[in-house]
């Protein structure tokens, strides 16, 4: 079992804010290992690797097999952060008995300590089954990536009066229901500070402004490995990709110049 359980991270609720990352290998696990126990809480592996990883247009395309095996991936190297996965696209839309059994399978075969789900009061019964079951499970609600052709694209949620008071009327549900965290997307900031502010669990923001308990942003984003646009609520706090690229130029001018495998690289 890791260090880090849904009741250590309930603790944080107005302790300190917390910092969280997503993961979809054991390299990136390793590092974010390598940093000391109490430096990131949370890992997610998200269904977001089917951008990040797969380079689809949506998470949509993603399987229950993908999942099992890059949760697999993150668990080897992963000994203290909390291991959540998500429960992709089309793995409990159908029925909440398929959301429990491939939630169990994430924890059985993937390793993962918990699950996420996106949806409001629509998943409060599969959210109750998993609970029993014995799996934590975390929330997800406002821009959620699995409706992007329902919302017609990836686009800011609850700016209304009424769509907000529907998302909060939700994070109530899933709360009651036992969600030991929510995830919160792309919403306005006042309305992420809200959530936070309303509810006893902590809530991790994501395009949510400043005011929730948490926050959490997708690794190759923060890394600045990530190609091209990234949304707006993405600061990238290193230039991975730049130095990757220069790492790689200099590496093929040595290979075309012959100094790569120098003597002391090569074995006699």
């Amino acid at each position: 079992m890791r260090t880090w359980t849904p009741q250590k991270i309930r603790a944080l609720k107005g302790a300190r804010r917390f910092a969280a990352v997503t993961c979809y290998d054991a390299t990136s696990a390793a590092i974010v290992e390598a940093l000391g126990p109490d430096a990131l809480p949370l890992v997610l592996v998200g269904d977001s690797l089917g951008m990040i990883m797969q380079g689809h247009d949506s998470p949509l395309p993603v399987t229950m097999d993908a999942m099992v095996y890059h949760t697999q991936c993150v668990g080897r190297a992963l000994r203290t952060a909390f291991l959540l996965a998500d429960l992709p696209f089309g793995a409990y839309q159908v029925s909440d008995e398929e959301g429990l059994r491939n939630a169990l399978r994430l924890v059985k075969e993937g390793g993962a300590d918990g699950v996420k789900l996106e949806g409001g009061e629509r998943v409060v019964p599969l959210v109750r089954r998993l609970v029993e079951a014995g799996v934590p499970v975390c929330g997800h609600l406002g821009l959620t990536p699995q409706s992007c052709l329902a919302m017609g694209g990836f686009k800011v949620q609850g700016r209304d009066p009424q769509a907000a008071e529907r998302l909060l009327r939700d994070a109530r549900a899933l709360e009651a229901a036992g969600c030991f965290a929510l995830v919160a997307e792309g919403v306005p900031a006042a309305l992420g500070g809200r959530l936070a502010a309303e509810l006893a669990i902590p809530v991790v923001g994501i395009g949510a402004g400043p005011g929730t308990d948490g926050q959490i942003l997708v690794w190759q984003d923060l890394l600045g490995l990530t190609q091209g646009r990234v949304p707006k609520f993405v600061r990238r706090f290193g230039a991975l990709g730049d130095a990757a690229t220069a790492a790689l130029t200099a590496y093929a001018a040595a290979v075309a110049d012959g100094t790569f495998p120098a003597e002391g690289e090569t074995y006699a």
